[in-house]
């Protein structure tokens, strides 16, 4: 008895110890990126002319211009509701929403931020440095996969069988402003679900983005940069309250009221637009205008997703419709944002009101 209690308290010691161990694993590392496409090497940068075989997520057309982008004709920021700043990095916080602010020019960062995505597992998409803008392909976080004995033994073997069902891509953008540089990551995710009672076929459908991931990985980012990870989650950690947003009807158009003043408005929107799914395809900040239009996410194009079927064109060969956002600063701290069509003249239909209701959900 003595002899089977011993070997009882040892197995059981031996199995909390492997539960510990998947529990480190876990805290540890939540993270862990690869590209649905062949990751690249350190050393070796992907062939970017290759992507253009692949034409699922280009934006379509040639190079756009960016005034505000290319002028730096960006205000003076304001002061914000929440800053944490460490030499010439700072990050600034309202709601959920989150960027980095830094001294630096949007030339000086363009080749890091694109080293920090490579080095992340990520294969980039979208390149338009005219515009400031980098999109990385949808991949896998492999961090979700079951962190058990299994796998720990078996390897890449188990990984290429297990699957966590969602799939992850992320947008940066580089504003330009008269002192450096605003850095705005935004994640958009998928996940795979079943689409008929008897669960043998599956689709691709949106899913909320995520603020934790994109927070984590403009701190990732910021370490890039010259941050120590120490100071980074100290930047990451500040908080702050969200400032009001709500639909309202102006002169028979729908807009959505912003408590805060142009300059974090614009910020915020901008933020907002990239999330849920619209391509920003020029940008004015001097007429607080940004030239949208919307893509469907599916990674497979089997079927739209739900702001495809509000915005999207059911005619494969139908120009996508165009909008303009416009976003207008009033008195004080306040800013009313409003939907135009591709001719700048206000939109009232139904996609309208959609779009300002999606921008207010996202911005609370």
């Amino acid at each position: 008895m003595k002899n089977l209690s011993h070997i009882s308290r040892a197995a059981l010691l031996a199995t909390l110890v492997v539960s510990l161990a998947a529990c480190s694993v876990l805290e540890s590392d939540k993270i862990d990126y690869k590209s649905a496409g062949k990751a690249p090497t350190l050393e070796v940068p992907p062939d970017l002319s290759q992507l253009s075989r692949e034409n699922r997520y280009a934006v379509p057309g040639g190079a756009v211009t960016a005034n505000a982008y290319q002028a730096g004709a960006a205000n003076a920021p304001g002061i914000p509701t929440a800053v944490a700043n460490i030499g010439d990095v700072r990050m600034e916080r309202s709601g959920t929403q989150r960027w980095i602010v830094i001294n630096r020019s949007p030339d000086q960062l363009w080749d890091p931020v694109k080293d920090f995505w490579q080095e992340s597992g990520f294969l980039l998409t979208t390149e338009q440095r005219n515009l400031g803008i980098m999109e990385t392909d949808w991949a896998e976080n492999r961090a979700k996969l079951p962190q058990d004995i299994i796998r720990g033994t078996l390897g890449k073997l188990v990984d290429s069988v297990y699957s966590t069902g969602e799939l992850d891509r992320f947008r940066t953008r580089l504003e330009r402003t008269p002192t450096g540089t605003e850095i705005f990551i935004s994640h958009r995710g998928m996940q795979e679900v079943y689409n008929n009672s008897r669960q043998d076929q599956t689709v691709w459908q949106p899913r909320p983005s995520d603020p934790e991931l994109e927070t984590e990985f403009l701190r990732r980012l910021m370490v890039k940069l010259g941050v120590t990870q120490e100071q980074s989650k100290i930047l990451a950690a500040t908080t702050a309250p969200s400032k009001t947003a709500t639909v309202a009807n102006v002169g028979g158009q729908p807009v959505v009221q912003i408590s805060e003043g142009f300059d974090r408005a614009w910020r915020r929107v901008g933020l907002a637009l990239d999330r849920t799914g619209f391509t920003v395809e020029d940008r004015d900040r001097s007429a607080g205008i940004y030239y949208v239009r919307y893509v469907t996410p599916n990674p497979d194009k089997k079927e739209p997703g739900f702001f495809g079927k509000l915005f999207g064109s059911s005619d494969k060969n139908e120009a996508p419709i165009k909008f303009r956002i416009l976003v207008k600063g009033g008195q004080g701290e306040s800013t009313i944002v409003s939907v135009l069509n591709a001719n700048g003249a206000p939109e009232t239909s139904a996609n309208a009101q959609r779009i300002v209701q999606v921008i207010a959900d996202d911005l609370k």
